[in-house]
């Protein structure tokens, strides 16, 4: 929604508040578009957002849940009555109930599932994890069997009235409901009506078990374009369906989540104007002590070459353009190789192609920052010797500066931590305190402090 068209709604309905006209506020947010919907309730505060959803039909207000944040979802959940909370998740579809039935107290969660029409629906989903296919899933399909017509298959279409992104794919299971095969709707419409489901299906189905990684579910839809990927347990039997429009969400979680910690930040969980100062303070703090303290390391190396600063005090001149340069350097790389990993472009097992690959492209850097440098060097009137040094040190700190930023996004990863936690400011900090030592060490030789 155009934020113009959005300020005018939310004045709507806060107008319809002040004059406590609940009905019509009520009537405002149901005239949108389920998207515009959750827009528009995400701006007003808690206390109206609460009085508003048991308000409102079922089916927006589940809507509107289904698009918020996890967080917000919860702590909504957890102020409504649980009466008014049951009808809102008997609307939802599976997965998303299951997501938000985990995230409440426990207490509460079962007072719900006991009242709602399917709960047998929602139990499956609860044993997995969140982030794990077995979470992202919907167990809400139609499962065809292989002996079915294609004629048989249509009506069972027209039965079941399945939701828009899970009527393209429809899989096929054997008598013990082992995947066997998919076909899609224009397979099923084109055939003659009296074929069998085994004669037109495509018996090779790529699919996830049900503890592959969400991250997992995304690449593989993404690789080959599908719109739907069932999700089977170790004997190949079809336990659900990850959907396209659930990926999505994947992807944007996962990308906000990569773009804060690249700023050397936790993720916030929640939309940016919805977290408190406290929550932002909180999810930063920590990386900044941490940078703090390693960044203390500098500070050590320029202690150590005291002497050599007082004998040749143009050599600080250039510590800000060498340390940034390297930190930069490093940025580049590590960011480059952080997505090369996202999207399978190289694996842990490349390690030593990507280090090779960077050092030599450190090389060719480093050789035009010296040349930079040197000339740079001379300008402010600098003797040949410090110029060279500059020159060197730079080549130097650059050329490290990408073997480090190869390797440490590969080595967080073999220790299953976020590659990204070792970019941006965290890699600054490291090439800012070994380049030092990498500058006055050249220096000492060089210059023969």
């Amino acid at each position: 929604m155009e934020p113009r068209i959005l300020d005018s709604v939310l004045d709507q309905v806060r107008r319809a508040l002040e004059q406590d006209d609940v009905t019509g506020a009520v009537n405002i947010i149901e005239a949108l578009r389920p998207s515009d919907q959750a827009e528009v309730f995400a701006e007003l505060d808690d206390a109206t957002q609460i009085a508003l959803l048991p308000r409102l039909d079922p089916d927006d207000s589940a809507d509107i849940l289904e698009k918020l944040d996890d967080e917000e979802v919860a702590e909504l959940a957890t102020a409504l009555p649980s009466e008014a909370l049951i009808r809102i998740v008997d609307e939802m579809e599976p997965d998303e109930a299951a997501d938000l039935l985990g995230d409440i107290p426990q207490d509460k969660a079962q007072r719900v599932l006991a009242g709602l029409e399917d709960p047998e629906e929602i139990h499956p989903l609860l044993l997995h994890p969140d982030d794990s296919a077995g979470g992202l899933m919907t167990s809400e399909f139609l499962a065809l069997r292989r002996r079915m017509t294609a004629a048989e298959a249509l009506e069972a279409l027209r039965v079941w009235k399945p939701e828009a992104e899970t009527i393209y794919y429809m899989f096929v299971v054997d008598a013990v409901g082992r995947l066997c095969g998919v076909v899609d709707l224009r397979q099923l419409v084109m055939a003659d009506p009296g074929t069998p489901l085994a004669d037109i299906m495509d018996p090779d189905v790529i699919s996830v078990t049900v503890g592959a990684d969400q991250e997992e579910c995304a690449r593989l839809m993404s690789h080959y374009d599908l719109l739907a990927l069932p999700v089977i347990d170790h004997d190949r039997r079809l336990l659900g369906v990850v959907t396209i429009d659930d990926v999505v969400d994947v992807l944007e979680d996962e990308a906000t989540e990569d773009i804060q910690r690249l700023g050397g930040s936790q993720p916030l969980g929640r939309s940016y104007l919805e977290s408190s100062v406290w929550l932002v303070m909180r999810k930063r703090i920590g990386w900044l002590l941490l940078l703090f303290l390693t960044e203390s390391l500098t500070g050590t190396v320029l202690r150590h070459f005291e002497q050599e600063l007082e004998a040749a005090v143009a050599l600080a001149f250039f510590v800000p353009l060498l340390i940034g340069t390297g930190g930069n350097a490093g940025s580049q790389t590590t960011s480059t190789i952080i997505r090369a990993l996202a999207v399978g472009d190289i694996e842990l097992k490349d390690a030593l192609k990507s280090l090779w690959h960077e050092l030599r492209v450190g090389l060719l850097l480093g050789l035009g920052m010296a040349t930079a440098a040197y000339l740079r060097a001379l300008s402010w009137n600098s003797t040949p010797d410090l110029a060279a040094t500059v020159a060197l040190a730079i080549m130097t700190i650059v050329i490290w500066a990408n073997a480090l930023g190869a390797v440490l996004p590969l080595l967080a990863t073999r220790l299953r931590i976020d590659p990204t936690v070792v970019s941006g400011p965290v890699m600054s900090t490291l090439v800012d305190a070994t380049g030092l030592f990498i500058y006055f060490t050249i220096a000492r030789l060089l210059m023969g402090l």
